[in-house]
């Protein structure tokens, strides 16, 4: 049944429902430094389940249409939402992904290109800096230029288990978690 079709306290509850779900997302969102707007359009699309146009989103959050148009753009850019034309229709259309896996493949691959590569990148720079070849062998051997050393070299094996086992785990998100569960409830 469409929610048009709904007893009036039933859709009132559904939007309500619904309501706080975007709030909650938006929220989270912006607590893991992605803009809280951008969250909440995300998590409409995703919760209504029918593609929206720009006007749509802009009245159902009560937010401009720079910030709608940006956001959307965004969303598309990260591959979360996409754009839809309807035959006879000027306006643009927008849907989520329906998939939660898939999104959460997305969202995990593009924060690790985003943060986890350029501190990678950064410990290879900080590693090559300390070289005898750059600093000469005197220095390359002093104690504290070796520590350094020796705590970058392990940092960066730490970034290239985690992005190995990230790389496994997000390549099929829906495999990767259930095989993390299993080895997490043996050990316990």
């Amino acid at each position: 049944m469409p929610a048009a079709e709904l007893p009036e306290s039933a859709a009132q509850m559904l939007r309500t429902s619904q309501d706080t779900f975007i709030r909650r997302w938006g929220e989270m969102g912006a607590t893991w430094g992605i803009n809280r707007t951008m969250a909440e359009i995300h998590a409409l699309l995703y919760i209504v389940g029918e593609p929206l146009c720009t006007d749509d989103v802009m009245e159902r959050l009560h937010i401009s249409r720079g910030n709608a148009s940006m956001s959307l753009r965004s969303l598309c850019d990260w591959a979360i939402i996409r754009r839809l034309h309807r035959l006879g229709e000027r306006k643009e259309f927008f849907e989520s992904l329906s998939d939660v896996w898939e999104i959460f493949s997305i969202i995990a691959a593009e924060r690790k290109r985003r943060e986890m590569d350029p501190v990678l990148e950064t410990i290879k720079q900080c590693q090559r800096m300390l070289e005898a070849a750059s600093l000469g062998k005197p220095s390359a051997n002093h104690a504290t230029v070796a520590l350094t050393r020796q705590r970058l070299a392990s940092m960066e094996e730490f970034m290239v288990v985690t992005n190995k086992i990230f790389t496994q785990f997000v390549s099929n998100a829906r495999s990767g978690l259930s095989r993390i569960v299993r080895v997490l409830l043996k050990a316990l």
